[in-house]
Formats: structure tokens, sequence, C-alpha cells
């Protein structure tokens, strides 16, 4: 399962599929960060968001890169279907973590990050560990709707694109504050608004476990879906 995961990395890289979400992340980041500066916590907190419909794009890039005749002989080898799912996601998570290790070191030659100024300003550590808390949040839920995307779960790249819009607008619209239905999304803007406002042991827990459970339920979709199709 290894050697498949390696595959598939370098298949992103090879054939440039890379480039398009990368460069929209660069693009993202550049405008957030560009418009001035800000506490570490509470930029971070933004930058997950604006991001995850990158990171769920840059998912489903990944899991297209195979045919799918190739896909079907990848399950032969591997031996099941689900090594030959779960090595999909774990390259996906691979590309994904990149990206947000990127969006966590680039703020700081831009000049995007302020540092404290005030008494009650979280000190640097401690918002770049909220940061870093925030953005892998948003990793598995991105993965997850990236794979809910993919061509082999979708049907065909039409489709697939539309599964990403709707997710993006799912996670936009319900996640906001005030939401009737808020478990319908994962807690991308609940996440920023915690790491900007402050956020107890508590609320941290309940954000993660949210994050946990949405994304287990996506992925139980996609396999279920997978499985019908074959």
């Amino acid at each position: 399962m290894t050697a498949l995961v390696r595959l598939r990395l370098a298949g992103f890289l090879r054939t440039g599929r890379v480039l398009g979400p990368l460069l929209a992340g660069l693009v993202v980041l550049g405008v957030l960060y560009g418009g001035g500066r800000a506490q570490p916590a509470e930029a971070y907190g933004v930058s997950a968001v604006v991001l995850f419909p990158v990171l769920a794009w840059q998912a489903k890039l990944l899991l297209d890169v195979e045919p799918d005749v190739q896909r079907r002989m990848a399950v032969v080898a591997v031996g099941s279907r689900r090594r030959e799912q779960l090595a999909g996601l774990l390259a996906a998570t691979v590309v994904v973590l990149g990206t947000v290790t990127l969006a966590l070191v680039l703020p700081w030659p831009l000049g995007g990050l302020a540092t404290p100024v005030a008494v009650d300003d979280r000190s640097v550590p401690v918002g770049i560990a909220l940061g870093l808390w925030a953005h892998l949040l948003a990793v598995p839920a991105a993965v997850a709707l990236g794979a809910l995307a993919s061509r082999a779960c979708a049907g065909s790249t039409g489709y697939g694109v539309a599964v990403l819009a709707v997710g993006t607008v799912v996670a936009l619209v319900f996640g906001r504050s005030g939401s009737v239905l808020p478990w319908l999304a994962p807690p991308v803007l609940p996440t920023a608004r915690a790491t900007a406002a402050g956020v107890a042991v508590p609320v941290a827990l309940l954000l993660t476990g949210w994050a946990v459970l949405w994304s287990s339920a996506v992925l139980a979709g996609y396999a279920w879906r997978r499985r019908l199709r074959g």
C-alpha cells in the first residue's frame, strides 16, 4: 500500500495537477496577508477557512489522477478495495498537509502577522498553536469532501465539481453563526471564530469531535458510494 501511495503522489506531481490548487492557494494567501497585519491566531483561523475549498480541490485532483482501469488494477494489486481507498486518502492527506505547512510559513516573509501589542493579546507561540489546530481540523474535512467529489465516487468530472461547489457552500452557509443546522457543515467557520475570540478547552474538544464526526460521516458516504460503483 505504501508503494501505491508513492505512485499516486508521483502521478499527481508529474502530471502537473499540483500546480492549479497550489497557485490558487498562494494567490488566496497573498491577498489575505497583503491587506494588513493581524494577530497569528486570528490570521491563521481565517486562513483555514479560505483554504478549505482549495484543500478539498487538491484532494479531488489527486484522487482523479488515475484512469478508472488503473484504479481497478490497483485494487487487485493491494488485495482489497478498502486498502486502495485508504492509499488514496493517505496520499491526499500528505499533499494537503504540504499546503497547510506552506500556509503556516508564508505569512512571516509576507509580513502578515503582528506581534502582541496589548496586554490581553496572546503570545506568538500560542497563536501559532491555535492556527495549527485550526488548519489540522480543516484537513480531514477537506480530504473527505475531495474524496466525495472524486470521479471514482461522483461518476464524472462535472458531478464532482458540483459536489465540491455544494460542499463549499454548505460549509460557509451552515457553518455561520446562528445557523439552524450547523452540524451539516464542517466546523471551519466556528473554529475560525474560536481562534479569534479565544477558545476554552471544552470548546476546543467539541470542535475537534465535530470535525472528526463530520469527516467520518462523509468518508463513510464515500466508501458506500465506491462500493456501489464497484
